[in-house]
């Protein structure tokens, strides 16, 4: 039997996996997917596809297609997993160089000098958690594989001296995704002075495979044993004395989210940092039995073989032999051997496959493995089921359930909406709408009294007053959308609706996980964007990055609330998720032509980690709300601000600097006369309209403060300028068009010049014609 035909609540136990594609094969093999682990299917996700399987204590989903090559064996009734040991003996916790047996490598940095540290640890370990508790630092937190991205830095509160790199999580050092390849090389190349590898208490045996990778770079480092407080709480406890001892290297049992052991970790590590204590243990493969001898005996051989190239290379020699036992193409090219000494390893290699009996992949995982769970049944007991993750067993019944999945999640985001758009996030806007009108009243009156200049006096009401306060009345729409979006990804439920929609999304030549960046894209692009790195392959990043801006994002809702109140006032709401689902739809549609053309293959494996439930930290989703707020402020007294004195000039004066006393004589309305030809064809074909979105390239909220400058500072002119019907057509163009200068520049970075261009174009074209279609639509149906 293959894993895709188990029944769900049945276990068994892998007997090989026979991916095609190798890096997925090592891939599996390093989430502790090999030969010899039990395996039990959870469940399936409601379309019947991806799987949800548990193993070595900790749920992972995989595809159908991808499980059917793990072939399985002794497949019996589900069972509770063996405890180990039931009590392990209490020990004060050593003091700094006791028990682990460090190696001394080089001279000692001296004390003030600067130093740098890695923060490494698999995904959703707590590790920017930690990096906060160390640094002082506010970075965002998820409760969703892959919130980091990209490296931050901050330095060590009340030492000034160490920067600490807050990394990626990362399952291994084998480079399968973009985020593994940053944190593999900053390791590697950066050469930090130490290592804090951020270990789960609770599911340690997953998270010492890397553990034992990182002890192969042969540097400095310390383990944080992080959750200790949940490990505790529900029955478990680690010998930290016992597991120094096997490891040969520093552990300092924490709770980062409580801030407890944090300094006993700044001293550990700025201790071997310092004093360059290298492990004491860097070979995990002399354990018995003859399958990991003759993989001793490989490594040893080939260590011998590359030793002068590893030197040159910079590359630990253990660590450069198992790379090249993997096959890791990177370490490969690095080392740069002839094609004897390749033959030479290739030799050694293929030797102890048939001495072993095992592959090469799943020899070193299985040593590995083996190795971890010896020194699981010496230093841990495990934790009896926590109440967290049988709650979530529960509500995944209904979450994700077979029929209630995709209605409950329908019901969900139609309740943010609701909340957003009409009964909070609205309502809020409005009182500060009000507010922002009485201090501009306040403020005319006060200029007029003084008898200031009209020019400057048309410049403070007409420009700043009306750009910047039009734009800054919905600041509460966008931050309680932000609020309500963080409670769905800190909860844990991001995970499932990636893990429910992933079939879905397939038939669009998506991964589930491209959902998340699309769901981040209705509250920015720019995040969106950036998200896209936590997907594996470079097929579903581009394809994703050119559809995440086809979401609405929150910069787009001040011109769907200006339009709604101006021309739909009864049905403001529903002309808002209107747009929202045309977005998605057109999203899909763009998809489909996508898939057919330049992105024609499939999406790679959804190989994925769903974290428990949770309740929601107030404080996290407090910090991301002021962050987005202040972020949104920042804009508006920043970029809109200068867009609104621009629109205010160039509205207010011709080219020869006089003022007009008509604006379609000014240099506005010619610049807008250039681009109006292309709209009229939409049905809004005048100079102001074309202004507006001219002026939305650099925001999206300056297609509002444009507008509104025009007006005079009312919107009440709206209706002489468009019909309800051009309205929508508007509205259309403006959710479809390219995003704001920020998103295009998230672009560049991400995919480079050409894929920006192409996104600009792509995004331009489709709007058009979207736009066009809902104005033709419209009037056949006599809606003109």
């Amino acid at each position: 039997m293959n894993l895709d035909e188990l029944e769900i609540g049945k276990d068994a136990i892998v007997a090989s996996v026979d991916c095609d594609e190798a890096s997925l094969r090592q891939h599996i093999l390093d989430m502790g997917l090999t030969p010899g682990v039990e395996v039990t299917l959870m469940k399936r996700a409601p379309m019947g596809d991806p799987l949800e399987i548990r193993l070595r204590g900790y749920e992972l989903t995989l595809r159908r297609d991808d499980a059917a090559h793990i072939a399985l064996t002794q497949v019996h009734d589900m069972h509770d997993a063996p405890r180990g040991i039931e009590r392990l003996e209490a020990s004060d916790h050593p003091a700094i160089g006791e028990k682990y047996a460090p190696r001394a490598a080089g001279k000692a940095i001296p004390e003030g000098r600067p130093l740098t540290l890695a923060l490494a640890g698999n995904q959703n370990c707590g590790k920017t958690t930690l990096f906060n508790a160390l640094t002082g630092s506010n970075q965002h937190v998820g409760n969703f594989p892959g919130v980091t991205v990209d490296r931050k830095d901050g330095q060590i509160k009340g030492h000034p001296e160490a920067t600490v790199t807050d990394l990626p999580g990362i399952y291994s050092l084998s480079p399968y995704t973009s985020e593994e390849v940053v944190s593999r090389r900053f390791i590697l190349e950066d050469n930090p002075d130490a290592i804090i590898d951020i270990v789960d208490a609770t599911n340690i045996e997953r998270n010492l495979y890397l553990t034992l990778q990182l002890m192969e770079l042969d540097r400095p480092m310390v383990l944080a044993l992080n959750m200790m407080d949940e490990l505790t709480a529900n029955g478990g406890t680690v010998s930290v004395n016992r597991l120094e001892a096997a490891l040969g290297i520093p552990v300092v049992p924490i709770s980062a989210a409580r801030e407890e052991g944090i300094s006993e970790l700044v001293e550990h590590v700025l201790h071997v940092a310092r004093f360059r204590e290298h492990p004491g243990r860097v070979d995990f493969c002399a354990a018995d039995g003859p399958d990991h001898g003759a993989l001793h005996r490989c490594i040893h051989g080939i260590c011998h073989i590359i030793e002068d190239h590893a030197a040159a290379a910079s590359l630990p020699v253990r660590f450069a032999a198992t790379k090249l036992i993997e096959g890791d193409v990177l370490v490969v090219r690095a080392l740069g051997l002839d094609q004897n000494e390749l033959d030479a390893v290739e030799h050694i290699i293929c030797q102890m496959e048939g001495e072993s009996g095992r592959d090469r992949m799943a020899a070193l995982a299985d040593m590995r493995f083996s190795f971890i769970e010896g020194v699981c049944a010496e230093c841990v007991v495990k934790p009896h089921e926590s109440r967290e993750h049988a709650r979530s067993v529960a509500a995944d019944r209904i979450l994700t359930g077979k029929y209630t999945a995709i209605p409950v999640f329908i019901g969900i985001m139609a309740l943010v909406f609701w909340l957003t758009f009409d009964v909070v996030g609205q309502r809020l806007s409005d009182l500060l709408a009000l507010g922002i009108d009485w201090v501009t009243a306040q403020v005319d009156a006060a200029l007029t009294a003084f008898g200031l200049n009209p020019v400057v006096h048309s410049l403070v009401i007409d420009g700043v007053f009306a750009g910047v306060g039009s734009v800054l009345s919905f600041l509460p729409i966008i931050v309680v959308l932000f609020i309500l979006l963080s409670i769905l990804e800190d909860s844990g439920y991001m995970a499932r609706v990636a893990f429910v929609m992933d079939k879905l999304l397939r038939r669009l030549g998506l991964s589930g996980r491209s959902f998340v960046p699309m769901l981040i894209g209705f509250g920015c692009s720019v995040p969106a964007i950036m998200a896209t790195r936590t997907l594996p392959s470079e097929h579903d990043r581009k394809m994703t990055v050119m559809l995440t801006p086809f979401m609405s994002c929150s910069a787009k809702v001040p011109v769907y609330a200006l339009f709604s109140a101006a021309f739909f006032p009864e049905c403001a709401p529903l002309v808002t998720i209107a747009l929202y689902l045309m977005g998605i739809v057109v999203g899909i549609l763009v998809a489909l032509v996508l898939k057919g053309t330049a992105f024609k293959g499939d999406p790679v494996p959804f190989v994925m980690e769903l974290p428990n439930y949770r309740m929601p930290a107030p404080r996290t989703v407090a910090r991301l709300a002021w962050d987005k707020a202040k972020g949104f402020a920042t804009k508006a007294f920043t970029i809109i601000f200068v867009a609104s004195v621009v629109i205010w000039f160039l509205q207010t004066f011709d080219v020869r600097l006089n003022v007009v006393s008509d604006q379609s004589a000014s240099m506005l309305a010619a610049l807008g006369a250039l681009l109006a030809p292309l709209f009229v064809p939409l049905g809004f074909g005048n100079w102001r309209a074309a202004a507006a979105l001219a002026a939305g390239f650099g925001a999206k909220e300056n297609v509002v403060a444009t507008l509104t400058v025009l007006m005079g500072g009312s919107t009440a002119g709206l209706p002489e300028l468009f019909s309800p019907l051009t309205a929508f057509a508007f509205l259309t163009f403006t959710l479809l068009y390219t995003p704001c200068v920020a998103a295009v520049s998230a672009v560049k970075a991400e995919l480079g010049t050409r894929m920006m261009w192409a996104v600009v174009a792509m995004q331009c074209g489709v709007a058009w014609v979207v736009a066009l279609v809902v104005r033709l639509v419209g009037m056949a149906l006599g809606l003109g």
